[in-house]
């Protein structure tokens, strides 16, 4: 019977691979397995398979060391091993994660020698290009993604490759090949969402070089596009850019119309925005508030929230709105990235934190227990926003993208302001996030006080 249920759990895995790399009892039969296993400080050599699927759910849980011990078991033991090139990508991206770009960039090239012509390898070539971004070395960047565009003309990421080549001269201060790239995308794309995507990088490049007339040009430019479907900006951040270029030169009536025509609803990011602008400062009213909002929009897990929030100098409500969006509130919510309890925390960064907190021991499940996890949680995001410059949208972005993106977004943000930064994340997705859990902050704080009383 114990073997006809082990088979079963085997087989169950087999068919779920995500579920296994990612599982809690799939890092503990790794962890367990490897404890076993290891001899003299060193581990078996096991079946090429075993190794990658154990790097994998170690990887798939922010331990990379581990991963990358059985990575380099596989390289070093199966070299014709069809696996190859994963491990190889992996130990890569293992090091983008670990912030250490240009070791990256040296195992990127590794899987480039003798794998370009995979789907590893192609993802291998879009990463080194990453790589250079974090490493502050845009103009290799440039290059590796102009590489890119010519050895994968139909790749997965030809659209991005190009967007990313604008923004990379653009840091770099190589303004005219930023724009002759603006140029061919647009026209390489043409209908397409990274036509309007790169219309809107050269909105952004306009406000970041305070060419205020060109800013207004290019956001009618980008209004022209029509159609803003699949793309990462949108009719309501075009007007709002307008509008802020147009108050810098001092056409405030003009501006004022403009930041009016945008809709303020409870989802409008944008549309909230531009009612403070033109309504002074604080939250603007959106709708009247019912008893379905504060039900939307409850308080829970309220007394650590509140200890752990003044006692670092955060703003409770926006703890909220994190956990709203994180977990909806459940204490053992896991994310695919290995992410665990209210506020989503990685290991390897709560880690850091730990022993401020009051937790020496901590281990990964420690984090579904919710005053452990607004503990360490509440300590990171003051640390975040001290990092960036007292602004909450940069904390938002770095939760989703990570704090080198975070930041590498706000230096693009020329001046700091909400709407500036947020035009200028540069990953769909995290885009998307940072809107909703701004969203939801404004919305709570439309609903309470600071104390989180009702209003």
């Amino acid at each position: 019977m114990k073997f006809l249920f082990t088979a079963f759990i085997l087989s169950f895995l087999a068919v779920f691979p995500a579920f296994s790399q990612s599982s809690d009892a799939a890092l503990r039969r790794a962890i367990a397995s490897d404890t076993i296993e290891r001899k003299d400080g060193k581990l078996q050599i096991l079946a090429a398979a075993e190794h990658l699927s154990r790097a994998e759910t170690y990887m798939a849980n922010r331990m990379f060391p581990q991963a990358r011990e059985h990575w380099a078991i596989v390289m070093e033991n199966y070299p014709e091993d069809a696996g190859i090139p994963k491990a190889l990508f992996g130990t890569a991206r293992s090091y983008m994660w670990e912030r250490e770009y240009l070791k990256a960039v040296d195992w990127f090239d590794k899987l480039l020698k003798d794998h370009a012509m995979t789907k590893d390898g192609r993802e291998g070539l879009a990463f080194k290009g990453a790589s250079y971004v974090r490493a502050g070395k845009n103009i290799e960047a440039a290059k590796t993604y102009e590489q890119y565009v010519v050895m994968f003309p139909e790749g997965e990421r030809i659209e991005s490759a190009h967007l990313n080549i604008i923004d990379a001269y653009r840091e770099a201060g190589e303004y005219d090949k930023a724009s002759d790239w603006v140029n061919r995308t647009a026209i390489r794309f043409s209908g397409k969402s990274a036509e309007a995507n790169a219309l809107q990088a050269n909105v952004r490049m306009e406000i970041y070089r305070e060419r205020w007339a060109s800013a207004v040009a290019a956001a009618d430019r980008l209004l022209r596009v029509g159609s803003f479907r699949g793309s990462m900006t949108s009719a309501d951040e075009a007007k709002y850019l307008k509008a802020l270029a147009l108050e810098k030169q001092g056409k405030n009536a003009e501006a004022n119309a403009v930041f009016d025509s945008i809709p303020n609803t409870f989802t409008s990011f944008f549309g909230g925005l531009a009612a403070e602008r033109t309504k002074g400062s604080g939250v603007v009213k959106t709708v009247s508030v019912t008893r379905n909002h504060y039900t939307e929009y409850p308080i829970m897990f309220q007394a650590p929230v509140l200890k752990h929030a003044r006692k670092n100098g955060i703003d409770p409500r926006f703890v909220l709105a994190i956990m709203k969006q994180e977990s909806s509130f459940r204490a053992r919510a896991k994310s695919p990235a290995g992410a665990r309890g209210l506020i989503q925390l990685v290991f390897d960064t709560a880690i850091k934190y730990k022993e401020e907190a009051g937790y020496k021991n901590l281990r990964p499940d420690d984090l579904y227990d919710p005053e452990t996890n607004v503990a360490i949680g509440s300590i990171y995001i003051r640390e975040l926003k001290k990092q960036f410059d007292n602004m909450y949208e940069p904390v938002a972005a770095s939760y989703n993208a990570g704090e080198d993106n975070a930041e590498r977004w706000l230096n693009r943000t020329k001046p700091h302001e909400a709407g500036i930064f947020a035009a200028e994340v540069g990953f769909a997705e995290t885009k998307n996030y940072v809107f909703k859990v701004m969203n939801n902050y404004r919305v709570y704080r439309e609903l309470y006080n600071e104390d989180l009383t009702r209003k």
